[in-house]
């Protein structure tokens, strides 16, 4: 086998890899509540050519003679960091400021969570109305249970602390609390959590339980804002100048397995 085939090979797969992340990225620079992700590259095994103790000759030589053999993704990690917050004329348009997140009951049971906070009231038939995110799926309370209101209440009305307690206007139009907060849950390690798309995240054993910000004292609250949403953290300039050297990246492979193929014509016209 020629290295020189299959190194630039691999890096053409690992550039390919690293172009469809970007290009993901910029597709949703203007998705609510979405990180960025960039992907980390690793060296395959290299091949030892001459040991470190002998030369050609079987001289005494300090150091060794290897070769590598390519490369490889390694992991796509998420960024973390926060997103600029957009003003938003919705009552039921929420942003965190720090690093809690909302928790959402998914059609199969089980919690995920998101930042993001584009939510809305929904009838829930005779029973009132029901705090759901776009897809319909049930917002849920500091106390892990959905949010729930009577048919009595105008959802225009309702407005949200800092701490995410539900109030609602009394006689003197003075907001009153109705006694359930918006959950907001942090995490050891948000690296570890599981995409599941639609800017959900799932709990693994990497990430660590979901740490509730009502009922943990050592964690530093974050700040619900109602009327505004998280946008996301793509930088797209930044993304545009990784797109060029990847691109750049990918043509260099592609040009070094051009370049081998012609040495190896040059090789077998010799013969000739």
């Amino acid at each position: 086998m020629v290295r020189s085939l299959w190194s630039a090979a691999t890096g053409m797969n690992a550039q390919q890899t690293n172009v469809d992340t970007i290009a993901n990225n910029l597709a949703n620079v203007n998705t609510v509540g979405y990180k960025a992700q960039v992907a980390q590259f690793k060296s395959l095994l290299y091949q030892t050519l001459q040991t470190a103790t002998t030369t050609a000759n079987g001289d005494p030589k300090p150091t060794s003679s290897q070769v590598g053999l390519g490369v490889r993704n390694s992991s796509i990690n998420s960024i973390f960091t926060q997103g600029s917050l957009l003003s938003s004329n919705s009552s039921t348009s929420f942003a965190i400021d720090g690093a809690g997140y909302f928790a959402i009951q998914g059609s199969d049971g089980n919690t995920y969570y998101t930042r993001n906070g584009d939510f809305t009231w929904a009838t829930n038939g005779n029973r009132g109305l029901i705090l759901t995110n776009q897809d319909g799926l049930p917002v849920l309370s500091s106390t892990g249970r959905t949010i729930t209101l009577g048919t009595n209440y105008v959802t225009d009305r309702i407005t949200v602390t800092a701490d995410g307690t539900i109030c609602y206007p009394d006689a003197n139009n003075n907001p009153q609390s109705l006694n359930m907060t918006i959950g907001m849950y942090q995490f050891n390690n948000p690296g570890g959590l599981v995409r599941k798309g639609d800017t959900l995240w799932e709990v693994s054993p990497a990430s660590g339980e979901a740490l509730n910000e009502a009922t943990n004292r050592n964690l530093a609250p974050s700040r619900m804002v109602q009327n505004y949403l998280e946008g996301s953290n793509v930088q797209v300039a930044d993304e545009m100048v990784n797109l060029i050297v990847a691109q750049r990246a990918y043509e260099m492979n592609s040009k070094a397995i051009t370049t081998t193929d012609e040495m190896m014509q040059t090789a077998n016209n010799l013969k000739r």
